[in-house]
């Protein structure tokens, strides 16, 4: 008998009328509104205008959304294709289902979109949103509690995840809770690229890079852990390998860009520099201008105090001539 473990939601979705409102898709939204306020907070201390983050976000998470879903419907195609199987289903993703790879890798592809309309490098974007993302994947992985999904293996732990559903061939049971371990692990991911950025002041995505490399060494030791249906290659799955090709790129990238491309962009947003620079421009004219007054003023002043010297002595001279 387990003396304590971590209770799954009786069900995922909660209805207002006849509006659903499911608690995967809340932990999608929150995650998203948290990573683009702390991208805005970092972005406006990196020189950027305020609002520039959530603008490029307007393409990006789109875009992460598709490829999130489009890398799971394809690495999971039986799923939805096989016989059965309702096809229609893969464009549900209300009901879980979106792959991390996915959707940094789209999610991308849409920043670099709306830095271009910008004139944003998007290299120093991805270093401002990076902590973010880790923050909003922290916050996502509680989707899967609600979903009952993506659990490990049986445990009674004190600390174990109770699955108390029988649906899609889930057994009953306490298990280790993956997507607690991989929120957590996110977390730490978010605070150790803010504590590197600040220490090392990193640029020109290296930021980024430190997220993708933590992050994926925290998710192939959880993904080995779970239990859920997946393709495996060479007995490994295909998500650990994966996470293991994503790993290697993101530490040459960071090897090769502190080699050519050292310390941090000066200018990250042209448009906020310039209008700085207009509004220094602006003080600088208007404190020019009450110089002059103030000039101006004391001219006045010294000229009334001659004039007035002069008629005193003109008429000391004539009370003089009368005497």
């Amino acid at each position: 008998m387990e003396l304590a473990f971590i209770p799954s939601p009786s069900r995922g979705v909660l209805y207002l009328g006849p509006i659903p409102l499911r608690g995967y898709a809340f932990c999608i939204i929150i995650g998203v509104f948290v990573a683009v306020w702390l991208g805005n907070k970092r972005w406006i201390a990196r020189g950027g205008r305020a609002g520039t983050v959530a603008d490029i976000a307007v393409w990006a998470v789109p875009f992460g959304l598709v490829g999130g879903r489009l890398y799971h419907v394809i690495t999971d195609y039986e799923l939805y294709f096989s016989e059965g199987r309702d096809w229609v289903d893969a464009f549900k993703i209300w009901e879980g289902g979106l792959g991390i790879w996915g959707a940094i890798a789209l999610g991308a592809v849409g920043a670099w979109i709306g830095c271009r309309r910008r004139g944003i490098p998007l290299p120093a974007y991805a270093d401002a949103i990076a902590p973010g993302i880790a923050f909003a994947q922290a916050i996502g992985r509680w989707g899967n509690w609600f979903n009952q999904e993506l659990y490990g293996k049986p445990t009674d732990l004190p600390w174990a995840l109770e699955i108390t559903s029988s649906s899609d061939g889930r057994v009953p049971g306490t298990y280790h809770p993956t997507f607690l371990y991989e929120s957590l692990w996110c977390i730490g991911v978010a605070f150790l690229v803010i504590w590197a950025d600040r220490r090392f002041r990193l640029g020109h995505g290296r930021a980024f890079a430190l997220y993708v490399a933590a992050y994926c060494t925290g998710r192939a030791w959880i993904e080995y852990m779970r239990v859920d249906d997946a393709h495996h290659i060479a007995g490994l799955r295909l998500n650990v390998w994966t996470a293991i090709l994503v790993f290697l790129l993101a530490v040459t990238y960071l090897v090769l860009s502190s080699k050519k491309r050292p310390g941090r962009e000066d200018v990250v947003e042209p448009g906020a520099v310039a209008s700085g620079d207009d509004a220094d421009g602006g003080e600088k004219s208007e404190g020019a201008g009450k110089d002059h007054e103030i000039a101006d003023a004391d001219k006045a002043e010294t000229e009334a105090e001659a004039d007035s010297a002069e008629k005193t002595a003109k008429n000391e001279a004539g009370s003089g001539k009368k005497t």
